[in-house]
């Protein structure tokens, strides 16, 4: 016989609420035991998170900073670029002004030789 005794209503009600009281004073003493334990991994997950978010602001710092030195090569390129197109641009225009200037000049003397071949003849012919 595993239960001998007479367990009233009463009795057995009173031994539940011992052994849920025992549980829960249980619970409570393996909280406050792993209390610091608790509050050093909490100061250690903020530490963690603190740093993951200090390295994040310093890429997107540094991915600025490249983003901006690449916009200014790019436009230090392209400065460049307008400079030579521009330098190009004057370089040809002199050419052509320098061509014309000696056609001009060219056409200048051949209708100069060619007054003089009509003086020439005029006076030969007088």
């Amino acid at each position: 016989m595993k239960n001998a005794r007479n367990n009233e209503l009463s009795d057995r009600r009173s031994a539940a609420a011992e052994a849920k009281a025992a549980l829960l004073n249980a619970y409570r003493d393996a909280k406050d035991k792993a209390e610091p334990t608790r509050l050093a991994k909490q100061a250690e997950r903020q530490a963690v998170a603190a740093a993951r978010e200090e390295r994040r602001a310093e890429r997107e710092r540094v991915k600025r900073e490249e983003v901006e030195q690449a916009k200014a090569a790019e436009a230090e390129r392209q400065a460049a670029a307008e400079a030579a197109a521009r330098a190009d641009a004057d370089a040809r225009e002199a050419a052509d002004k320098d061509r014309i200037a000696r056609v001009i000049a060219d056409e200048a003397a051949r209708k100069a030789a060619r007054d003089l071949r009509y003086a020439n003849r005029k006076a030969r012919k007088s």
